[in-house]
């Protein structure tokens, strides 16, 4: 079991610009939790990671 709940990927997508999937255009809340956080790491996390290296 993964820390964070479907909720709180979701939750932290939102925030951070993405309210449906990039590709599929579909509303987050139709996703399981992993596909949630695959698009949590591709999108939130290479953009920090992008922003402490610049």
């Amino acid at each position: 079991m993964h820390k964070y709940s479907k909720c709180w990927f979701v939750k932290e997508l939102r925030t951070h610009g993405i309210l449906v999937h990039p590709q599929l255009k579909s509303h987050l809340g139709l996703f399981k939790e992993s596909e949630l956080r695959n698009l949590y790491y591709r999108y939130v996390e290479i953009e920090a990671a992008e922003q402490i290296q610049k």
